[in-house]
């Protein structure tokens, strides 16, 4: 099991030429998948192989966009906090993700194919299906502050994230890591507690980007990453200029850009309207239809498994009544959110965190219907018909404010009162999400089911949403990221999205589609990597200026 970029290049394989396929599926570009074909040398025998992609076309593309050098751009995103931070650890918003790439760069990154590929590593392998890694690091690497990229800092980084005092939003992920040692001035190696396949994947997320080491300042955010830090006000914003040592030859393109927050929809895409920034998240599909047909202005709608969950507390009252959670699931009427609420930016979910389309998803499960009468006699039994219970929404949630407003009408019909209780999106993850009764949450897309169900759904997840713990689902978790054999591992996975949909407190009724609104003067937005907004939060490296 390697992965070198001195010989990745020579060939693709029957299943790559899939991957593609399937990415282009996902909302990859036609030519960035010819890029891929291109780079495995096979750009004239495989443009035709792929649907819709015809020589005359590959031929058409060769040269157009090209990328330009200079200028600068303001970026907004949906949420912003006085506790944000530069420390990778801490990050829990779309804007932390971006200043992440921005500033930092991990070992591996992900490619538009959600293959973890070298970064900082320029190759990786395991010659035990998963129990020890070998990560090879570039030479001639260097931070922003001129120290060159050494294993001390690798083994800072990651180990760093198993100190309950960091407070790392990924110590569940890192648990799993034993040691990493230094094994030369250029590798370095990680031992697990027990095998998984998937470590290059969960070394590509945004918290476990490289540090250097012995790092407890993060204020200027002093990374290998495409820009340095120019300026830092949390809750405010940052400026990013380009670093001009950067590792990759030609890049960054631009010459600085700047992040702010707007949480409120209508202000962020009136700014982009009035020129203010140049590109914004977290779009409604109603706003969408006007940023679309506004001269200049574009959107980018991705499907990659981002949703907005229902959070009921299994650990409070409620929640902890099994019979009060199985209703509430009976009160979505699905259809009617998505084509309502989402105007059509989504499909249909069904109380499982794992999407259509993903290699792990278990499509087994009957849907659970839209049913009133059925989540009132479960109320009943509950002991809480006709009870007013609050039901906490938040523009910071995606669309929570439109789904609370139409689980209200549903909860009515079954004899239950909701009150929506209203707070602002700023300071939202912080003050209320998880720390309510009955709220709601907006989980960004994961790179693999384990990530997935390691940081939402494990017991002793920080990010645990529902408080709901059990045993059984935590052992499979674990041994399905040492499982060999693929049907068995597809059966973990089928039986832990089983556990999630029948005894956990999150509902999901849709998952929605991450739609950027962006300027059209912006080249480069048809890379893409279904992980999130903004370019799954990478877009500073690869986007340029075309006024």
């Amino acid at each position: 099991m390697t992965h070198d970029t001195k010989t990745d290049n020579l060939l693709i394989s029957p299943e790559q030429s899939i991957q593609v396929y399937r990415a282009m599926q996902r909302g990859m570009s036609r030519r960035n998948a010819l890029k891929m074909l291109g780079a495995a040398g096979l750009f004239a025998a495989s443009a035709t192989s792929l649907p819709g992609i015809s020589k005359a076309w590959a031929a058409d593309t060769a040269g157009q966009n090209a990328p330009k050098r200079g200028g600068r751009i303001r970026v907004a995103a949906h949420s912003s906090s006085t506790m944000e931070s530069l420390d990778p650890s801490k990050g829990a918003t779309a804007i932390d993700y971006v200043r992440a790439y921005t500033f930092y760069n991990g070992l591996t990154q992900f490619d538009e194919g959600l293959v973890a590929q070298p970064c900082l590593a320029e190759a990786f392998e395991s010659t035990d299906n998963g129990g020890h890694w070998i990560f090879t690091l570039r030479r001639g690497v260097t931070f922003h502050n001129g120290k060159a990229l050494t294993p001390q800092d690798v083994i800072y980084s990651i180990m760093r994230h198993k100190d309950p005092a960091i407070g790392s939003k990924v110590m569940s992920m890192v648990e799993q890591i034993e040691s990493v040692k230094a094994l030369d001035e250029q590798r370095v190696e990680f031992t697990l507690s027990s095998p998984n396949i998937e470590l290059p994947s969960i070394l590509a997320v945004s918290h476990l980007v490289i540090v250097p080491d012995g790092t407890t300042d993060f204020s200027k955010g002093i990374g290998t990453g495409p820009f340095k830090c120019d300026e830092f006000t949390p809750g405010v914003r940052s400026v990013a200029v380009r670093n001009e040592n950067y590792w990759r030859e030609g890049r960054p393109y631009l010459d600085a850009i700047e992040l702010v927050g707007i949480s409120d929809e209508s202000a962020r895409v009136n700014a982009l309207f009035s020129g203010d920034v140049q590109m914004i998240n977290n779009v409604s599909g109603s706003a969408a239809d006007r940023v679309s047909k506004t001269a200049g202005r574009a959107v980018k709608a991705t499907n990659s498994g981002n949703y907005t969950d229902l959070v009921i507390r299994v650990d409070q009252q409620p929640g902890s009544r099994p019979e009060f959670v199985e209703a509430m699931k009976y009160l979505f009427n699905r259809e009617q959110i998505l084509k309502v609420a989402l105007r059509g930016y989504g499909e249909i979910a069904n109380d499982q965190p794992i999407a259509p389309g993903t290699p792990y998803y278990f499509d087994g499960l009957p849907q659970r219907p839209y049913d009133p009468e059925r989540a009132a006699s479960l109320l009943k039994k509950a002991g809480v018909a006709g009870a007013r219970v609050p039901l906490v929404v938040s523009p910071a949630a995606n669309y929570s404010e439109e789904m609370g407003q139409l689980l209200q009408q549903s909860a009515a019909q079954a004899g239950l009162t909701l009150n929506l209780n209203r707070v602002p999106g700023d300071g939202y993850w912080s003050n209320h999400w998880m720390k309510h009764p009955l709220g709601f949450g907006n989980i960004n897309p994961r790179p693999t089911a384990n990530i997935l169900l390691s940081q939402f759904f494990a017991s002793n997840a920080p990010w645990n949403e529902s408080g709901w713990k059990n045993d059984k689902f935590d052992q499979l978790l674990v041994a399905s990221r040492s499982e060999p054999d693929q049907s068995k591992r597809k059966q973990m996975y089928a039986d832990m999205q089983t556990m999630i949909h029948e005894q956990s407190g999150i509902g999901i009724p849709v998952f929605l589609s991450d739609i950027d609104g962006y300027d059209t003067r912006v080249g480069g937005m048809d890379r893409t990597v279904p992980l999130g907004s903004f370019m799954a939060y990478m877009f500073p490296e690869y986007v340029w200026w075309n006024a």
